[in-house]
């Protein structure tokens, strides 16, 4: 009776405690859907707490059925996976690091093996069966008659039979390195793109015994090319090349594109379209960039920032005045075209409700129309969705505050949202621990509007410690339930169990992040140039402070990756505020980039080169060590293809002279998007424990 007199006395976050983060790190993620281009099929990468297979379903039903059978949590990812015009077979590519910066292609071993895996093209029927790995590649297309499957090795194309009963040749050799296949319509002729350096040119290969044909070949760097439906053009994206003379490091330019059509015969090219010379203009940097399709009735679909949101247009073959498809306030993303070519499927943040901005909904629009349509309005989140060729039915993944990530699939005639593969979802997870953020607006110093979602812990009143969490990117945005990004349902993961374990969690949108327009999205004085989103990451510091929940003086901060930049920022300039933090490969010197140093290797240098290497400095925190009091903890991978390692070995020699207190968490050979499940339990399961430590 004492004893349970004792427990009942003990704080509801002191028994929380004795949860580990792997419980809320226990659920599948489901990544990678597609649809096939006949009939009701689709398909997806699931990832099963580190075991990462393919599953596929068949419209009426949709059961899901698991069609790979690897059992080991290796760290090797699934990408690329489609589905063959037959229906017959899914094709996928396992291993590398496909959100790497560099070298993504390349294998991993995470998993510390002593022969680990390669980068390979994989097939498996859709019916179940063996799988069969074709050779070693990456970014595999299906032929239309479904017997050959393109891909790159090496930088080459090579292609091999879709069951794997023949070995992968080289098809062609040329120079630079290769990208960008389709195949024809007929099927008789791949489409590519070679980049050389300082152009690419677009290509077309017909047979070995046909020189290749190249395609309006200029001095310009050539992408995005698709096939017309009848196989006689081709449409393209035509950005300047390479050089010229060295202009400003720090203003913000416009960069230039064109939608150019071609005829595959003549080799005539026409100007279709150009950009309007406008910062809103330039080549849109969010998912997918330009968007180009060929889309049913001669029409040419793409994605433009011209008007302040990333938006889709519409323009005839022919020219003419380009159809804003999809006006209003949000940005469209994740974009596909449907296999009758007659629709555009996208991920959006908007809706009936006004916390839709912190969102993402499905949303399907004709390619010729405004006729733009919310498939799943409500307070839920969607996205990738994708349309099944019969036309019946709309598939995606789907979460909420508490439900993770799984496929979902909704009837277009009037249906409900069905869950795919709930079963999945381990008993143990502890979906009711999950709270509901709060969308949380404020201002930062310079008067700029800062959004973030907040975690309120359950428990009595009183005053509780408080962390800042700061996202990675930069261009991201964190929503009001699971994050589409496997790398950012961890951190979702991570703020729930730290709200779990007793803490307040503010999640930051800061500027130069996506989902609240272009001049959020592509603030001036941002990163090298000058650090202006830090002063988002103070004002949330500061927000934080003047709650009567919060313990002032117990307030700490982290993140990965540029959230690792902007928590070294906040331990170096403002210590007072920030008591502690935990750095996840951050940038630290911003003056290692290589646009400043291959730069200064020039006799003629940009006319701010010293500005712009003073302000970089000036941007980074190794520029503010002096007054880094607080102290910290160090996270890195040591195979990390997105942040040099070496940036955190150089801070932490910094802090060793400096004599600020630091800790240290190396993991060996994983990359930046800890592709080893067992490392993601680590890494967040370490910064809920150091800040346990530092906080309470």
């Amino acid at each position: 009776m004492r004893k349970l007199l004792l427990l009942l006395l003990l704080p509801l976050q002191l028994i929380a405690q004795n949860i580990p983060f792997k419980s809320f790190k226990n659920y599948p993620f489901p990544t990678e859907l597609c649809a096939a281009a006949k009939g009701s099929k689709i398909a997806w990468a699931m990832d099963e707490l580190g075991v990462r297979n393919v599953y596929v379903a068949e419209g009426p039903v949709f059961i899901p059925k698991k069609v790979t059978n690897f059992t080991k949590n290796d760290a090797q990812e699934l990408t690329s996976l489609s589905i063959s015009e037959d229906g017959k077979w899914v094709v996928f590519v396992r291993g590398g690091d496909h959100g790497a910066n560099y070298d993504g292609g390349l294998p991993i071993n995470a998993a510390n093996e002593t022969n680990p895996f390669k980068v390979q093209v994989g097939s498996v029927p859709f019916a179940g069966g063996d799988t069969k790995f074709l050779s070693e590649g990456d970014a595999p297309e299906i032929s239309p008659d479904s017997k050959n499957v393109a891909f790159i090795k090496s930088g080459q194309v090579f292609t091999a039979l879709i069951d794997g009963s023949s070995t992968a040749k080289n098809i062609f050799t040329t120079r630079g390195t290769v990208s960008s296949l389709e195949w024809s319509p007929n099927g008789t002729s791949l489409l590519f793109v070679t980049n050389r350096t300082d152009h690419s040119i677009i290509g077309v290969y017909t047979n070995t015994a046909t020189p290749i044909k190249w395609i309006s070949a200029s001095f310009y760097r050539d992408n995005s090319p698709h096939w017309s439906p009848d196989g006689s053009q081709i449409v393209f994206v035509r950005r300047p090349g390479a050089g010229g003379a060295p202009d400003s490091l720090l203003a913000k330019k416009h960069q230039p594109w064109s939608i150019y059509t071609a005829d595959i015969t003549t080799n005539k090219e026409t100007l279709l379209w150009k950009a309007p010379a406008t910062l809103r203009g330039s080549v849109p940097t969010t998912h997918g960039g330009t968007n180009l399709h060929w889309a049913a009735n001669n029409r040419i679909v793409f994605l433009s920032y011209q008007d302040g949101w990333p938006h889709l247009y519409s323009v005839p073959v022919i020219g003419g005045t380009p159809l804003l498809l999809t006006p209003g306030n949000f940005m469209c993303e994740h974009i596909a075209l449907s296999s009758d070519k007659k629709y555009l499927t996208f991920s959006a943040n908007t809706g009936s409700d006004l916390l839709d901005i912190e969102r993402r909904h499905a949303v399907k629009v004709s390619v010729d129309k405004a006729d733009m349509q919310v498939l799943t309005p409500g307070t839920g989140l969607e996205w990738t969705p994708v349309l099944t060729d019969d036309g019946n039915t709309a598939a995606f993944i789907s979460a909420t505050a508490q439900q993770s990530p799984l496929p979902a699939i909704l009837k277009l005639n009037g249906g409900t949202i069905q869950l795919l593969g709930k079963e999945l979802v381990p008993a143990e997870f502890p979906k009711d621990k999950l709270v509901t953020p709060k969308q949380v607006i404020f201002k930062a110093a310079d008067g700029v509007t800062v959004h973030a979602q907040l975690f309120m812990p359950e428990g009595g009143a009183g005053k509780k410690p408080a962390i800042v969490y700061v996202h990675g990117g930069p261009p991201r945005q964190m929503l009001l339930g699971w994050n589409y990004s496997d790398y950012y349902a961890n951190a979702y993961a991570s703020n729930q169990y730290l709200a779990s374990q007793g803490f307040v969690v503010l999640s930051v949108n800061y500027r130069l992040g996506i989902g609240y327009g272009y001049e959020f999205h592509q603030a001036p004085n941002g990163g090298a140039s000058g650090a202006a989103e830090y002063q988002d990451v103070q004002a949330a510091g500061k927000w934080l402070q003047q709650q009567s929940f919060v313990d002032a003086g117990k307030i700490g901060i982290y993140g990965g990756s540029y959230g690792g930049y902007l928590t070294a920022m906040a331990l170096s300039r403002d210590s007072k505020m920030f008591a502690a933090g935990v750095d996840i490969h951050g940038v630290h010197d911003w003056g290692t980039q290589a646009a400043l140093t291959t730069a200064g290797e020039k006799y003629e240098k940009a006319p701010d080169y010293a500005l712009a290497l003073k302000t970089a400095w000036n941007s980074s925190p190794v520029s503010s060590i002096k007054t880094w009091k607080s102290p910290v903890l160090i996270i890195h991978a040591d195979d990390d293809r997105n942040v040099r390692f070496n940036q955190s070995v150089d801070l932490i020699n910094r802090l060793e002279k400096q004599g600020v207190s630091y800790e240290t968490l190396m993991i060996v050979d994983d990359t930046h998007h800890w592709m080893n499940w067992n490392n993601a339990v680590k890494v967040y399961g370490a910064v809920a424990e150091y800040f346990g430590r530092k906080l309470k």
